[in-house]
């Protein structure tokens, strides 16, 4: 067993990994960057090393970097966690002739499986399912649509060294192609440094399954059963289960074995995912169930195959980076009840999902019977514009589907973050939604009732009273209003926003100055309208203001024009994301600031749009 690693890496997934290293003795050394300094990983590793700048391409990219890191620490070992460097080839190959251990597959299988279209080819020579799609490499916009047209609408292009849900575009009409075409190469260019994509057949009732493979450098391959994944929201996962729901014995073998025979065919070490798409219209059948792609490294959901297999995939990693065989043959693994994963985002599903970011004034997550937290952040930890905004993995286990799924609503329920804002509420409705309740989940039912799912919730009035009563002698100090002999209504400020709450009961002895109020996965601040100012106005309706710092990619308008809402004005790309800002209102582009190519600071006015008189 190797005795020190280091993990190149940051967030939940290097905690993740230094907890399992920590339990087998092994050393740890953590990297960072400025923005990490005080980070989580950072504190919990054995070492810690400087590697530059905030922006992971100065810093968690910069391959040579870590593998100097590893040196001067002695490091003996190398885990990349996932994203960043964990699938790059030649990083790989770089750490093995720099005389350190890889914990990972060897550079030859990434590369095989690191291009969507050359890894297909290669699964059809194997025997496994493809989906229907263009693989060619004449990259002519022409030809790529034209080749759509053959394959027949709706399509998915796809960037061909893409990967969570970065650099893919649904298509579903011909004229939408070439813009779809250009947003996708931009963002894979940006993303991937490869603008070179494939186009696929979309399957219209289309399920996410994936089987998490194992192998050793001893020639064995074992499967950990399958994982459902179809909940997603722009192509990215929200909630992740194990097994998959409506999954039969025989489809799960058919399924399991293609997985293994993709792992052979690369001669595939460590922990690697075969990704499938299954058209789900008739229930999951094998003959309806492709090959998509291979993830060569952990994934983001591997705890719900940890949960139900009560195997820890990180152990198997560093013990097969150590030269020992697979723990387990295959008749030895076996599905033990159900598991659920939700990823906690530091985003506002109210605005349109935009990341939230600043310091974690309160964060509370909720504990629960078989539940299990991944995180990367603590209270009073800043959640930067420089990273993924994932702060936490919410994990269940039950004996049920529904069980599994009724704790992981319990623990969004009690979890409180402030004021950073989250998704929480939008996971418990998605968890309530009766297509996931019932299992008939397909990757587009948020984008079919996303909206739905994602209204803002308001506390509870048991709540705002309750709340209400802590301030009373500051909203008395105001003034309320005298309605009846036994009713006084009290102004106060929710969240900025004014609010009457008619008052009842005894007043707080010792009054607060704010009180938060934490239900159903949300948080809210409550003020008396005179500690927090009764001259309080936001900005002007027409105001486009950045949510984020971030770089202005593109400006869709210009000043003077006539615009409609909804209408999209600009793109901004921050936090690894494009993101598109539209107009409020009909109206006119009264200001534009916004320029092409210029990096914007939080709150910074881009545009102002005047609603035309009539």
């Amino acid at each position: 067993m190797i005795k020190s690693l280091l993990i190149a890496n940051r967030g939940e997934i290097a905690c993740r990994v230094i907890r399992t290293a920590r339990r087998l003795g092994i050393r740890t050394i953590a990297v960072y960057s400025d923005a990490d300094a005080k980070a989580l990983h950072v504190r919990s590793a054995d070492e810690a090393v400087h590697i530059g700048p905030s922006a992971a391409r100065e810093s968690y990219l910069v391959g040579e970097k870590i593998i100097a890191a590893a040196k001067a620490t002695g490091a003996e070992a190398i885990h990349p966690g996932y994203g960043f460097l964990s699938e790059n080839a030649e990083f790989a190959q770089a750490v093995m002739d720099a005389g350190i251990v890889w914990v990972g597959p060897k550079p030859a299988s990434i590369t095989a499986m690191g291009l969507k279209d050359a890894a297909k080819k290669l699964m059809l020579e194997a025997g496994v399912p493809c989906t229907p799609g263009y693989l060619g490499d004449d990259q002519d916009p022409a030809n790529l649509a034209a080749e759509a047209a053959k394959i027949g609408y709706p399509v998915l292009i796809k960037a061909v060294a893409g990967g969570g849900g970065k650099g893919m575009r649904l298509v579903e009409k011909p004229e939408d192609f070439a813009d779809a075409l250009a947003s996708c190469q931009r963002e894979a260019s940006a993303s991937f440094g490869n603008a070179h994509v494939l186009i696929e057949k979309y399957i219209l009732s289309p399920r996410h399954i994936e089987v998490q493979v194992f192998g050793d450098s001893h020639g064995n391959v074992v499967h950990l059963f399958e994982r459902d994944c179809s909940l997603q929201r722009r192509h990215q996962k929200v909630i992740e289960e194990a097994p998959a729901p409506g999954m039969d014995a025989a489809t799960r073998e058919a399924v399991c074995m293609a997985a293994v025979r993709a792992a052979k065919a690369v001669d595939y070490e460590g922990a690697g995912t075969i990704e499938f798409i299954a058209d789900g219209s008739e229930g999951l059948r094998a003959d309806r169930i492709w090959f998509m792609e291979m993830n060569t490294r952990l994934q983001v959901e591997h705890p719900v195959t940890e949960e139900i297999t009560g195997v820890d995939l990180v152990e198997w990693q560093l013990r097969v980076a150590s030269g020992e065989p697979i723990p387990c043959k295959q008749d030895e693994l076996s599905i033990n009840g159900w598991a659920m994963e939700a990823r906690l985002y530091a985003e506002d599903p109210a605005k349109g999902f935009l990341p939230s970011i600043g310091r974690l004034e309160l964060f509370e997550l909720g504990e629960v019977e078989g539940g299990r937290i991944d995180t990367g952040v603590y209270e009073g930890a800043e959640v930067s514009p420089f990273y993924d905004p994932m702060i936490a993995k919410l994990i269940t286990h039950g004996s049920s589907r529904d069980e599994a799924r009724l704790r992981l609503s319990d623990m969004l329920e009690d979890s409180a973050v402030w004021p950073v804002r989250t998704n929480a509420a939008f996971l418990i409705n998605a968890l309530a939604h009766p297509e996931f309740a019932s299992g008939k989940v397909d990757t587009g039912l948020i984008g079919r009732d996303g909206e739905a799912m994602a209204t803002d919730p308001e506390p509870s009035d048991e709540m705002l009273l309750e709340a209400a009563m802590g301030l009373v002698p500051y909203a008395m100090a105001s003034g309320f209003r005298l309605n009846a002999p036994s009713r006084n209504v009290g102004t106060f400020l929710l969240d900025g926003q004014p609010i009457e709450i008619a008052l009842e009961g005894e007043a707080a002895d010792e009054p607060e100055e704010s009180i938060l109020i934490a239900e159903n996965g949300k948080v809210w601040q409550l003020q008396p309208w005179r500690v927090a100012g009764s001259g309080h106005h936001g900005a002007h309706d027409g105001d486009i203001l950045s949510p984020m710092p971030g770089k202005i990619i593109a400006v869709d308008v210009t000043e003077g024009q006539s615009v409609t809402k909804g209408q999209k004005l600009l793109t901004l790309e921050a936090m690894k994301m494009e993101h598109t800002l539209t107009a409020p209102f009909d109206g006119v582009v009264a200001e534009l600031k916004a320029v092409s190519g210029t990096q914007v600071q939080v709150d910074a006015l881009l545009a102002r749009i005047e609603a035309v008189e009539e």
